[in-house]
């Protein structure tokens, strides 16, 4: 079964006023559109078809009627309720989504869907998608959602090219590169996500910037870097603050080398 990254979730009460400071590092960023039925709105930033989702609440009496959806459950419970911004989860693509769910219901995991999403796009054209939600009975390790869109990849790029949304960052032809994962057992960890998605792993290192030891799990796109804090900084903050999440972008070919700090997440341009 293959699966390929396809985009990082983070929540932002306002997903405009990201594109502005964006803009500003040299980021593309543009309106997405509504999801009229879960109340939620979002802006967004493609690398190739990898991309960032910035969302937001646009109606917060429709978000709190979904049970299903975790991804809207969880954007209530930690934006709406807890005001925390920043990244929140990852959705990686498949189209096998119900073969997928099948596999993973067998591996003991409780799922939630597929379900049927669309979104109203700032042109007005109608996007569809379906999702699907794995969870442990009891919490062993921060999993994933699924995402199977209905046109292909080949159209989807095609699409988004036309409409300018790739190779528009003015610092070049950035490449999202990694997505840092934040966890308290690098090991077991690892060991859960090659079994269930049947991912391959890199050497273990250690990342003096954000003082933790971490490992990549490859896949299609963009690579799942996940961490493990060896003591004070930038990763044992987050899981101290936020527990394990994703907490890191990674892009290349950005032609500048920094490290900082935005949107309550980390970036590092290299």
């Amino acid at each position: 079964m293959d699966l390929f990254f396809d985009h990082l979730v983070w929540f932002f009460k306002k997903p405009e006023e990201a594109i502005l400071p964006l803009k500003q590092r040299g980021i593309h960023v543009v309106n997405g559109g509504r999801h009229e039925s879960w109340g939620t709105y979002n802006t967004l930033s493609y690398f190739g078809l990898s991309y960032i989702e910035f969302l937001g609440i646009e109606n917060l009496l429709i978000a709190e009627k979904h049970d299903e959806n975790r991804l809207i459950t969880q954007i209530v419970e930690q934006l709406a309720k807890e005001s925390r911004e920043g990244p929140a989860t990852v959705a990686i693509r498949t189209n096998q989504i119900k073969e997928l769910a099948v596999k993973l219901k067998a591996e003991g995991l409780t799922v939630y869907g597929p379900l049927s999403g669309e979104r109203v796009r700032a042109d007005g054209q109608l996007i569809r998608w379906s999702l699907l939600f794995p969870k442990y009975p009891e919490k062993k390790v921060i999993l994933p959602f699924f995402i199977e869109w209905e046109k292909s990849d080949e159209e989807r790029y095609s699409q988004l090219e036309d409409q300018g949304l790739i190779g528009s960052h003015i610092i070049g032809v950035p490449k999202l590169e990694s997505v840092g994962i934040v966890v308290n057992n690098l090991v077991e960890t690892l060991e859960i996500w090659k079994n269930l998605f049947g991912l391959k792993q890199s050497e273990q290192y250690i990342d003096t910037q954000i003082n933790a030891r971490c490992e990549i799990l490859k896949l299609n796109g963009t690579n799942l870097l996940f961490c493990t804090p060896m003591g004070d900084g930038p990763a044992a903050t987050i899981l101290k603050e936020k527990g394990e999440t994703p907490f890191l972008v990674n892009l290349t070919d950005t032609n500048q080398s920094q490290f900082f700090e935005m949107f309550d997440g980390y970036w590092k341009f290299q």
